[in-house]
């Protein structure tokens, strides 16, 4: 996927000036898909050269006027096409993953410590998570159209970080368990 598409998808829920669309993204698209304030600027003003989105100069009162951005038909065309194109299957990249693979040639102790905080950002992210989810759709049966597309977003996001935190805990478990053999199989005097 590339950029163009999380902001067309974006500018079809709502009308937005680059400043609207990345605030946006640190706030809800922004845990799906990432991007800097500036590459979506950039991003932006290709899309309208590509003529995918209408820039409307909207005059401000005592600060510089802004561009509020719509999808345009040539825009909707190219979402239409993209989301019938197959998706590849992203490889998994952790680099959590590639270090504890190593462990046993560094800090055990510092890996764990690593372990524990990766934890502790996807639970906090799995909070807040699942307060969006009470907060902005309390009953998912009822949901059709966007917001059924949104919550179905948010639960898949929502299921990533149980996963990622079960992991995170059972990482812990079997690294404290390792530890615990290794000291009991050390011999006496030699343990830490």
């Amino acid at each position: 996927m590339a950029l163009e598409h999380a902001l067309l998808v974006s500018l079809t829920e709502r009308a937005s000036s680059g400043y609207d669309l990345a605030r946006r993204f640190d706030k809800s698209i922004g845990f799906f898909w990432n991007a800097t304030h500036q590459q979506i600027y950039r991003v932006l003003k290709r899309m309208d050269e590509q003529g995918w989105v209408i820039a409307e100069t909207v005059p401000q009162e005592g600060r510089p006027d802004k561009k509020v951005y719509t999808v345009s038909d040539a825009g909707r065309a190219e979402l239409i096409r993209w989301i019938a194109e197959p998706a590849d299957l992203e490889p998994m990249r952790n680099e959590l993953g590639v270090k504890l693979r190593a462990a046993s040639l560094g800090d055990v102790g510092a890996l764990t410590a690593e372990v524990q905080r990766h934890r502790d950002q996807h639970a906090h992210r799995l909070d807040l998570y699942r307060i969006f989810e009470k907060k902005d759709y309390p009953a998912p049966d009822q949901l059709t159209g966007p917001k059924l597309h949104q919550y179905l977003v948010l639960r898949g996001g929502i299921r990533v970080e149980e996963g990622i935190v079960d992991w995170c805990e059972e990482v812990l478990d079997a690294l404290k368990r390792d530890s615990a053999r290794s000291q009991a199989s050390e011999p006496k005097g030699t343990q830490r």
